[in-house]
């Protein structure tokens, strides 16, 4: 069952993970939170946390090539 959390969570960018930080509560509460708003909106927080995933994306790639350079 771990193992099965583990690669959902990679392969959720890490997102609830990160605002679940900098936020200061758990990242298990983000992503309750973010499923039942996503149905009270009908869907609308799919584009937030979309743009969110490509921005930690954007930032992680630009911080490994300012590292390596």
């Amino acid at each position: 069952m771990d193992t099965i959390k583990s690669l959902l969570e990679r392969s959720a960018f890490g997102v609830c993970s990160y605002l679940g930080e900098k936020m200061g509560i758990a990242s298990a509460r983000v992503r309750l939170y973010f499923i039942y708003i996503s149905f009270v909106a009908l869907g609308s927080p799919l584009i937030f946390y979309l743009f969110v995933a490509f921005w930690l994306n954007v930032r992680s790639y630009i911080k490994r090539n300012l590292i390596w350079e």
